[in-house]
């Protein structure tokens, strides 16, 4: 029985954890950002977020080794002019749905990129959502001026 009872606890233990433990509903897809030069005082993210459960969540925040901060900021034209402003509530990601962060619109602001972001290149991200918690991802660093990337097709 003493043999057996540290078994049947590791066991029943490993099953509780299983039981937490859930693939987040967020999914991430066409994360990029454009080509910088080790100057540049802002580089901008992109990507894509489906909330695949039954609850809303938020994206709350950002990081990445690549920028000195990430803030999630809104471009809108307004009477006329286009105008940038942060977005301190994050964003919204419903249920069931999709939102895109792109070109024009919402999206990544890495402000004070720490080196230069070459075509090619892999930028770690880390997205913080208010359910989902953290969601590492990486950003395909494309071309400077690009409107899409070249996976955006795939």
């Amino acid at each position: 029985m003493r043999t057996l009872l540290p078994g049947l606890l590791a066991g029943t233990l490993a099953l509780a954890a299983a039981a937490h433990a859930q693939p987040s509903d967020i999914t991430v897809s066409l994360a990029w950002t454009r080509a910088v030069g080790a100057t540049a005082p802002t580089a901008v993210g992109y990507l894509t977020l489906r909330n695949r459960g039954a609850n809303p969540d938020r994206l709350i925040s950002a990081e990445t080794p690549a920028a000195r901060a990430v803030e999630i900021h809104e471009q809108r034209r307004e009477e006329g002019v286009m105008r940038m402003r942060p977005l301190p509530d994050g964003v919204p990601v419903p249920p069931g749905e999709t939102v895109t962060l792109g070109p024009g619109g919402t999206h990544l602001m890495l402000v004070g990129p720490t080196r230069a972001l070459a075509r090619g290149e892999r930028v770690p991200l880390t997205l913080h959502f208010e359910r989902a918690g953290q969601v590492h991802v990486e950003l395909s660093v494309e071309a400077a001026g690009t409107r899409q990337p070249a996976h955006a097709g795939h």
